[in-house]
């Protein structure tokens, strides 16, 4: 079902996993937008009838211009278990992602090092340890390539901000719309090509191992390239 615009993929007593639209904030910064949580908590009170305010935690963010599968916890007992999971790296976070160019590599691993400005929104990536940089690494698989573009899936191995942005971007190439990491072309939405298509872990309270799975919009025509692959 959906929920203004959010595909609701699975709810019970003590998770929500949804598919974030591309354009929509995880949670509220200072532009005063509404984030996805703000959302969910809405739907929660109409499909439950609840009165008062809801609990429902971010357990972890896709950034605004990035779509795909979240989960969020409906109570503090499910938000401290999946942390806890999360940070022990038991999250199984799969992302297609569209590059510029002709990808030579059929598959890779890549290792950075990165360091965040908070001022300004931005992640540099080093070759090598640098003061106050956290390392990141991801594998990825060539898919398919269209014209000047190619299709990626990606395993992302450590959770840092904009990590998978900056990491194609230093070796590889940008994302398709990804301005502020090098892209030469930008969607006329300001989203990009990068989708979480796969989110795996341990139920919070039944243990038992769940994975969805979701596609990206295809109303962008970018994606409608490789519509046969991403199914």
């Amino acid at each position: 079902m959906k929920y203004k615009g959010i595909s609701i993929l699975y709810d019970d007593n003590h998770i929500l996993v949804v598919n974030k639209p591309n354009g929509l904030l995880s949670q509220k910064d200072n532009t005063g937008d509404d984030s996805i949580i703000e959302i969910l908590k809405e739907f929660i009170k109409e499909k439950y009838n609840k009165p008062g305010n809801v609990f429902l935690g971010s357990v972890h963010r896709l950034d605004r211009p990035t779509s795909g599968v979240m989960v969020f916890a409906k109570t503090s007992k499910a938000l401290t278990r999946l942390t806890v999971a999360l940070k022990n790296k038991e999250f199984d976070k799969r992302y297609f992602a569209i590059v510029e160019g002709k990808i030579r590599e059929f598959e890779g691993r890549l290792t950075h090092f990165l360091i965040k400005n908070t001022r300004k929104n931005t992640v540099s990536a080093f070759a090598q340890p640098k003061n106050g940089a956290k390392k990141a690494v991801l594998a990825y698989k060539l898919l398919s390539i269209y014209g000047e573009y190619s299709l990626l899936d990606i395993n992302i191995l450590t959770g840092r901000p904009h990590q998978i942005r900056v990491q194609l971007r230093e070796e590889l190439s940008p994302i398709y719309g990804d301005i502020k990491y090098g892209a030469k072309f930008r969607k006329g939405d300001k989203n990009i090509c990068l989708h979480c298509h796969s989110l795996s872990f341990e139920h919070p309270i039944k243990k038992e191992r769940m994975t969805f799975n979701a596609l990206p919009d295809f109303n962008n025509c970018i994606w409608n390239y490789f519509i046969k692959y991403l199914s």
